[in-house]
């Protein structure tokens, strides 16, 4: 799994733990619907932190909470 997969995966997850759409997050987040949109199709790999921050203030969550999850251990390497 790529980074920006686990990323995908764990904005869905958040979003069903919180009940709430991709879109409720997007207005919740300020982030625009189609870069929320792009991130969670697959289309977008490359967010950035200063996303998943908006995207956790969005939430009520911190940076820490979003990355401790089991999806981003052991994640592929990047760089070959």
């Amino acid at each position: 799994m790529t980074v920006g997969e686990a990323i995908r995966q764990r904005i869905i997850e958040l979003c069903q733990e919180h009940d709430i759409s991709i879109n409720k997050l997007s207005n919740i987040s300020g982030i625009t619907q189609s870069t929320v949109n792009n991130i969670v199709s697959g289309r977008n790999n490359s967010t950035t932190v200063s996303t998943v921050k908006k995207l956790c203030d969005g939430l009520g969550i911190t940076i820490h909470d979003f990355f401790d999850s089991e999806l981003f251990v052991g994640l592929e390497q990047e760089i070959k």
